[in-house]
């Protein structure tokens, strides 16, 4: 997509270092734009836990990009094997939510399981890592396509725009292109069908505030910015059409995990039957969890990130403290909305049930 009208990707490879690789540091959106480079294994891992990326398809990717950083470090190592597989805890430990971590590292030691030499270890993982990140810009446009005949039977049926709410950040950023949920928004765009899009703040780290609302400014899409809270009053006021969040984990009964909020969404759009549709590349799926609510890991962050805000003073950026500095503070980064509340879930490969059964029709050799 797009920041200051010129075409960008989340990740890339340095075009003259092969051990060099940039991301965007989302810590300083909206405000600055900022290149942070990765070329150690340790730069990796601190992007990923620190939230320089996040998302968990560009998490996946920065993984896989990590473990051909890792390969490359082996070499030097008396026991390259396992120094790699330590790399491979290291990033697992990063975020233990976003599904596509894992994915993404076994992807990466798969490929290179055939090769024997480390140089040849090398080229297959970045070979893969660049698979990866293409597929990611694949699945996603496939997404918004899917997606986008949702928005269409929307406009069949009312004048004026369609009202789209969504929470947290699930565009291009929390991807390499694109993104998940904002894809179907951005194809609706390219079609010309006249949009809205209700923007959660998404507290604690307001990553609908900072990044959601950067994409569709640089993107020229109409938006509001709203409190959390505010997304149940509008859905009572018929003010919202259909919404459409992303999501880190995906159990095989279709229980969703996403950002801490999305639940009590969940919970509005039900009691409201207003449609609450679950974008997702199938690298979120996990089959092996039979029931989401259960079994699905929930990370708890730093306490601080509730006590404090950050913003734009001036032409500073602060932290500023809002409660009580001895009051004690609660920080999962996640909760999990029961399938039973989710419309359907849009995949590259089309739209099913938030179901065992839809989602085997989908993509059957998750089950074999």
């Amino acid at each position: 997509m797009k920041i200051n009208g010129k075409h960008e990707h989340t990740i890339w490879l340095d075009t003259e270092n092969p051990g060099l690789i940039h991301v965007f540091d989302q810590r300083y959106l909206p405000h600055s734009i900022r290149i942070f480079n990765i070329s150690t294994t340790d730069d990796a891992v601190y992007a990923i836990r620190e939230m320089v990326v996040r998302g968990a398809p560009l998490i996946g990717v920065t993984a896989a990009y990590g473990m051909y950083l890792g390969c490359r470090e082996a070499l030097d190592r008396h026991d390259p094997t396992e120094y790699l597989a330590m790399v491979g805890e290291k990033l697992k430990g990063t975020r233990p939510t976003a599904v596509n971590l894992v994915w993404a590292i076994n992807e990466v030691m798969d490929a290179i399981a055939i090769a024997e030499a480390w140089s040849e270890k090398i080229s297959l993982a970045l070979k893969r890592a660049h698979e990866i990140k293409e597929e990611d810009i694949s699945t996603c446009q496939r997404i918004g396509l899917y997606g986008v005949e949702l928005i269409k039977q929307i406009t069949s049926r009312k004048e004026g725009a369609v009202n789209i709410l969504t929470h947290c950040n699930a565009g291009w950023l929390a991807t390499v292109d694109w993104g998940t949920a904002l894809s179907p928004v951005y194809h609706a765009q390219k079609e010309g069908i006249e949009i809205h899009v209700w923007v959660d703040e998404t507290r604690p780290r307001n990553q609908g505030a900072s990044l959601t609302t950067f994409e569709l400014v640089e993107q020229g899409i109409p938006h509001t910015l709203i409190t959390d809270n505010t997304g149940g009053h509008l859905m009572q006021q018929g003010m919202v059409d259909i919404v459409i969040v992303g999501t880190d984990r995906t159990a095989r009964n279709g229980d969703v995990a996403n950002k801490i909020g999305t639940y009590l969404k969940a919970l509005a759009a039900h009691d409201n039957n207003v449609p609450f549709y679950v974008a997702l590349p199938s690298s979120s799926l996990d089959v092996s969890i039979k029931n989401g609510v259960q079994d699905i890991p929930i990370e708890e962050r730093d306490a601080d990130e509730v006590k404090y805000v950050r913003g734009l003073d001036g032409a500073e950026s602060k932290s500023v403290l809002i409660s009580p500095k001895e009051t004690q503070a609660l920080n999962y980064g996640f909760d999990v909305t029961p399938a039973k509340y989710v419309t359907g879930l849009i995949t590259e490969r089309g739209i099913c049930e938030a179901s065992e059964e839809g989602i085997k029709i989908l993509f059957p050799e998750k089950f074999d």
